[in-house]
């Protein structure tokens, strides 16, 4: 994936499901509902990709100074 819009939308997608499916179990939807979304979009912000040759070459100055 290449937009971080779409990592966060995919975060909040999983966490949407895990979070009604809680929610059902325990009897607390809304509460649940609420809780998996915003670890999806923790989850969601963290997705990153390495295929960015910028943040490749700042990556690799940081680690040459280590």
């Amino acid at each position: 994936m290449k937009k971080p819009s779409m990592q966060i939308a995919l975060g909040i997608v999983l966490g949407a499901g895990i979070g009604t499916a809680m929610g059902v179990a325990a009897g607390h939807v809304a509460v649940w509902l609420s809780v998996g979304i915003a670890i999806g979009v923790v989850i969601g912000s963290n997705f990153r990709g390495t295929n960015c040759a910028e943040c490749a070459a700042v990556h690799e100055k940081h680690q040459t100074r280590s």
